[in-house]
């Protein structure tokens, strides 16, 4: 976690209105990380803090591609992503509640580590089948290995077909 102090904004110093910082999140910071889904990335993390009386209001902006394995022919290729998050955190004298939408700082908080809401919110935004054809646009996808794939099918099918057992079950209805 060490690796992951330099995603750590301190707020105590800073004047009310919006301020901006940038973040490279890359291998390095997937590694800080215990099994984590994603291994390599290239991303850019721009997060516009803006400081209030009562609050702090973080907009997320992280762009760039993510190295995964396709879901369909195993080759690796970079994902493209673009996400645009939001995040509110309060200051408060009570202790931190359950409310999982707003963060509560007490007084003794000086910075607010967002290493965690950068890795939630780019795990979130992966696609749950991932596929690296992207409609037609720059095919990525091994066309030996969904051959491969295609006649195994076949041979499958093939064979059930041929199983005389088969039709006997079904005579069962």
């Amino acid at each position: 976690m060490k690796s992951l102090k330099e995603y750590s904004i301190p707020f105590t110093g800073l004047k009310l209105g919006k301020h901006q910082f940038e973040y490279t999140v890359n291998d390095a910071f997937f590694n800080g990380f215990e099994y984590s889904l994603v291994k390599k990335a290239n991303l850019v993390c721009q997060v516009e803090l803006e400081r209030q009386e009562t609050m702090l209001i973080l907009n997320f902006h992280i762009s760039g591609t993510i190295d995964t394995n396709c879901d369909r022919c195993l080759a690796q290729y970079p994902q493209p992503v673009d996400i645009h998050e939001r995040q509110v955190a309060r200051f408060s004298e009570e202790e931190p509640g359950e409310d999982e939408e707003i963060i509560t700082l007490t007084k003794n908080d000086h910075e607010i580590n967002i290493a965690g809401l950068i890795y939630e919110y780019i795990n979130v935004a992966l696609p749950f089948i991932t596929v690296c054809d992207n409609e037609g646009e720059t095919p990525y996808c091994d066309k030996e290995m969904l051959d491969s794939l295609n006649k195994l099918t076949a041979n499958t099918e093939q064979n059930e077909a041929a199983d005389p057992r088969w039709d006997a079950l079904k005579k069962i209805k």
